[in-house]
């Protein structure tokens, strides 16, 4: 039997054309966690849907489902924010593209998160005003990773506790997900070299109020190490390469 309608915020994380004039869609909701869907007759209904149903647009949605599984059916949209200013520019489209990537990887189904989703409605907009670098996008990482309940321990050694301002040589332990200091080091290819400044760097930007988030930067050794073990802890953790960050990665080498 058919739910009654039901209406939420939602972030759209995938767009799969499917069929003739369908799509299916993922979402990130404020009250229902993940979500997929199917939009019958979508790409046909330009009045229905608008641009509610493309990648990383903020819209409310009027959903139905039966049961407990399955695609949800997507009703009707109404879009809050297109993020046109986004659209308009290749590298925010496609910061945009990883953090719903990201996003998406983090989120359970059916399982309410709103800190993640006010997360990423926040750092949307962050990106629509071109505050966007590629610190802040650590830091992002980071406050997704908290949001998930993988919040990587970059304070004390994971191991023995040991406070970071006593930690000389730091070393960062993906399958673990935290620091460890000299004394609990045991030299291996999932140990990274990470300097303690570099880390008091990441445990300031990810505490601080996005208005002045873009008054701290990472040098270019200290982005490189912060790049190094969020993404080698998001590999870990999701078991995959994210391809949006690959894409991003490759576009700026060409531009740079």
């Amino acid at each position: 039997m058919m739910k009654t309608a039901q209406k939420t915020r939602a972030i759209v994380l995938r767009s799969l054309d499917y069929g003739e004039s369908d799509r299916i869609l993922t979402f990130l909701t404020d009250e229902f966690g993940k979500l997929k869907g199917i939009a019958k007759g979508a790409r046909r209904s330009r009045r229905r849907f608008a641009n509610a149903l493309e990648p990383f647009s903020l819209a409310t949605i009027l959903f139905s489902r039966r049961g407990s599984g399955g695609l949800s059916f997507i009703e009707g949209s109404d879009v809050i924010n297109h993020y046109a200013g986004i659209r308009a520019d290749l590298d925010r489209t496609l910061v945009a593209a990883y953090v719903a990537e990201l996003a998406e990887q983090f989120s359970v189904e059916g399982k309410k998160n709103l800190p993640l989703f006010e997360l990423l409605t926040d750092f949307l907009g962050f990106i629509e005003c071109g505050q966007m670098t590629e610190t802040a996008e650590r830091f992002f990482e980071l406050r997704l990773l908290k949001s998930a309940g993988f919040e990587p321990v970059l304070d004390r050694c994971v191991t023995c506790g040991t406070p970071l301002e006593t930690i000389e040589s730091p070393r960062f332990d993906c399958r673990e997900g935290g620091i460890r200091c000299a004394r609990c080091t045991v030299n291996g290819p999932d140990f990274i070299p990470i300097s303690v400044g570099t880390l008091k760097t990441l445990l300031l930007g990810r505490d601080i109020d996005f208005a002045r988030m873009t008054r701290i930067g990472l040098s270019g050794p200290m982005a490189r190490e912060s790049r190094e073990i969020l993404g080698c802890f998001v590999r870990h953790l999701t078991g995959r390469e994210i391809k949006s960050l690959n894409v991003l990665g490759e576009i700026r080498k060409r531009y740079t």
